[in-house]
């Protein structure tokens, strides 16, 4: 079977009616020819989140050109600058054919419309049929070409009639209903008077300004005239009707895919630029007649569907919530996952994880700890080399043991022959600029229909999140643990380690008359070796110490360094035979060391041991004590000693 051609959409915000009625023309075309459609989707400038954003922004960088036959661009909808540019260099680079929506990009076809003469003539019409002279303005962004020709339309349409640009009422936005409401608030308290007229570079712009007026009291169009551009269907259907510019998106998205599957399966010459039409909507809130497009029934029918569809994504995204709080470990997590993943009725669902997601929390050499790797050690751009499956559901099943595979294949599923005429939504899995991995959702309606969508993936996102920072938690605890109950110097238990691990232990043996041994070890000559070779020296004879009894100590027994030169070793069920051997394969190991190291001293330790069953009411300090006795006995016995206790 023929490979299946896979084209790329770069996009940003699929949650406005603009990315979505492209969206629309785009899958129309794509199924009609059996191409994959993957998307590339961020939701960027949403929170107001410099570090959200990158996090958002890193799934194009997850892009591999390389494998794709085409790309189409809706990098308007994107508001990093940075990004925008790093894709364009990209495609340019590798010769992707590909379309740009609305931007003219020089090597890429251009599907869009006269944005200059469409609002010019909106402004116009204000000026002329309704004689408005103070007009503000709401702007795009100042980086986005649709933005700035609307704008020098709005300047030269107010030059032309001799009316003055005043800067103080232009707002600059990013094409966000917010960006309505900040605006509006702005022309309140303007010390400029109230403008006539409002003009917007969007609806959703113009909208939102227009709810903020009318709840501080003033009325469009009895007040002010407010209008808009793209005449999407909130637009159409609210009151006062808002007047736009109608512009055909479904048209300009099966346009874009249309150039490119032309491009790559050779069918001849094509003009890179196509222009379609834009027309002005003169309704209701310039004051002029009713033009409503849907029939009051309708109007009714889609308001019920879009309340119940809320309704649903609302409860939705309560359970999902409530159910990924309640995992308290990885595994937990994506099983609680899998019951989110059945609602969205799609045919397949990946979620793919870097090989570090959850950091490093092993020690380095240069002194960090597990808190600094929990914080410090994560990628923020791009992907790890492969990518792990953490979960996968295919054809109604889950599928266990998924391998893992280079992340340069993006998603290894959609190169198969069988899987032609698909959509995938790709989307980053992360918490801030922190890279988790991504999730890939096939063929749902879900994405494009649920305004929850990028809730529903910042659930798993914050999910995954939790978990890493249980797993850091958890490994600070256990070095914080470490270093109650381990000498820093020697390696081995403390004092606390040793009563920790023993206590137990010995209340069985008390329980159960099983006999304890405690030998008790005194380092000879510390104190001569600290004074003549220095405490550098004396330190590196500890930790010897520390070695030589995890090499001799090899049936269970628990050794520690209980202070300064002192070190113990308990152990049950001893015989003295047994203890016999374990202080000789000691001295052995001390012999070992003295003879592969070239120290300037040797390791050497006076020893003494005491066996016995412990009686109840005998605390197990009684017995080091006895044992204490023993290795004095020993030290004093020594007859070529210099370090005799006084």
């Amino acid at each position: 079977m023929q490979k299946p051609l896979n084209i790329a959409v770069m996009i940003s915000g699929i949650d406005e009616e603009y990315q979505h009625d492209i969206l629309r023309g785009i899958h129309e075309f794509a199924r009609n020819h059996h191409i994959n459609i993957c998307h590339f989707i961020a939701f960027g400038g949403m929170l107001g989140n410099p570090n959200h954003d990158a996090g958002e922004y890193n799934i194009f960088n997850l892009v591999n050109y390389d494998k794709l036959d085409g790309a189409i661009l809706l990098t308007n909808t994107i508001c990093s600058s940075s990004m925008k540019q790093t894709i364009l260099n990209s495609v340019q680079k590798c010769g992707l054919p590909t379309a740009v929506i609305d931007q003219d990009i020089p090597g890429c076809y251009y599907i869009g419309i006269d944005n200059y003469t469409a609002m010019h003539e909106i402004v116009n019409h204000v000026i002329k049929a309704h004689g408005c002279r103070r007009i503000n303005y709401i702007s795009g962004p100042t980086n986005n070409p649709e933005s700035l020709l609307r704008l020098q339309a709005y300047r030269d349409a107010l030059s032309e009639h001799q009316i003055p640009v005043e800067e103080e009422r232009i707002f600059h936005g990013l094409f966000r209903g917010q960006d309505g409401r900040e605006a509006a608030e702005a022309f309140l308290s303007s010390e400029l008077e109230f403008p006539e007229a409002i003009v917007s570079a969007n609806d959703n712009m113009a909208l939102s300004a227009l709810i903020t007026l009318e709840s501080r009291g003033i009325h469009c169009p009895q007040d002010v005239i407010i209008t808009g551009f793209d005449n999407i269907r909130s637009a159409r259907n609210c009151t006062p009707e808002l007047t736009s510019v109608s512009r055909p998106l479904t048209e300009s998205g099966r346009r874009a895919c249309e150039m490119v599957y032309h491009h790559i399966r050779q069918k001849g010459e094509q003009e890179r630029t196509v222009i379609l039409d834009a027309t002005p909507v003169l309704t209701e809130s310039c004051g002029c007649k009713h033009c409503m497009s849907d029939s009051i029934e309708d109007f009714k029918r889609n308001n019920y569907k879009i309340i119940e569809r809320y309704n649903i994504d609302v409860r939705r995204n309560s359970r999902m919530v409530c159910t990924l709080t309640e995992s308290d470990s990885y595994a937990k997590s994506l099983d609680k996952l899998k019951d989110c993943i059945l609602e969205i009725n799609c045919e397949s669902f990946y979620l793919c994880l870097c090989e570090n997601w959850a950091g490093t929390f092993n020690n380095a050499e240069d002194g960090s700890t597990p808190m600094d790797y929990a914080f410090n050690d994560y990628i923020s751009e791009g992907y790890s080399r492969n990518m792990q499956v953490a979960l996968a559901y295919r054809d109604g099943k889950f599928l266990e043991n998924v391998p893992d595979f280079e992340t340069s294949l993006m998603l290894p599923e959609i190169y198969e022959p069988e899987d032609a005429g698909k959509t995938y939504y790709f989307m980053p899995i992360h918490f801030r600029e922190r890279c988790l991995g991504y999730c890939v959702i096939c063929n749902s309606t879900f994405p494009l229909e649920s305004a929850s969508f990028v809730s529903w993936v910042m659930n798993i996102s914050n999910s995954l999140e939790n978990v890493r920072k249980m797993r850091c938690l958890s490994a600070v605890v256990k070095e914080l643990e470490k270093l109650y109950i381990i000498d820093n110097l020697s390696g081995i238990y403390n004092r606390n380690g040793f009563s920790r691990n023993t206590q137990e232990l010995y209340q069985y043996c008390q329980e159960h008359r099983v006999p304890v041994m405690v030998m008790f070890l005194d380092m000879d000559g510390l104190k001569h070796i600290n004074d003549t070779y220095g405490h550098k020296s004396g330190d590196i004879a500890i930790r010897a110490m520390g070695q030589c009894l995890k090499l001799a100590c090899k049936d269970g027994e628990i050794y520690s360094r209980f202070g300064g030169d002192e070190f113990l070793v308990f152990a049950v069920n001893y015989t003295e035979e047994k203890a016999k051997l374990l202080e000789l394969a000691i001295l052995e190991e001390f012999r070992n060391y003295n003879e592969t190291h070239s120290n300037p001293f040797d390791i050497e330790a006076s020893i003494g041991y005491h066996i016995e069953v412990p009686q109840p009411d005998m605390p197990v300090f009684s017995l080091i004590t006895l044992a204490d006795q023993k290795m004095y006995e020993q030290k004093k016995r020594k007859k070529t000693s210099r370090y005799l206790r006084r």
